[in-house]
């Protein structure tokens, strides 16, 4: 399976999550390298280098390793940032049109009120620890 121009250029931007294909075990990933996303930095004509990090006792390293194509995936990392941005901007031009000052930031969600749990026909337990005997 080759690559055609626009796919690569495509991919030489993009990230890419690296996985083995149990299809083809050609130009699989070390296991350390199975799911981890990375940057593609080189295209040949059946694999492609790719930058990933790897933790090394207390360091990040950035490696470079060489699959086949089949053992990478588009990642979807980005995906909910960029329907974010689509969306906010969306929102932002409604507002503009409509005269009103709209916040895109993220809220924190705010914890949940408390409440009482009931459980019906059920006797309270309580659980405490056992307390130490000394036995001679």
């Amino acid at each position: 399976k080759q690559w055609d121009q626009r796919r690569v250029r495509e991919a030489v931007v993009s990230t890419q999550s690296t996985g083995g294909c149990g299809a083809v075990t050609k130009g699989m990933p070390y296991k350390v390298y199975h799911g981890k996303t990375g940057r593609i930095y080189n295209v040949t004509k059946r694999a492609v280098g790719v930058i990933v990090n790897k933790r090394v006792k207390g360091r990040i390293l950035a490696k470079k390793i060489n699959l086949r194509v089949e053992h990478i995936l588009h990642s979807k990392c980005r995906d909910d940032f960029l329907q974010r941005v689509k969306r906010n901007e969306a929102v932002k031009k409604e507002a503009k049109a409509s005269g009103v000052y709209v916040c895109t930031r993220r809220a924190p969600v705010n914890p949940r009120t408390s409440h009482t749990v009931k459980g019906k026909g059920i006797a309270v337990e309580e659980v405490r620890p056992i307390r130490y005997e000394f036995i001679a």
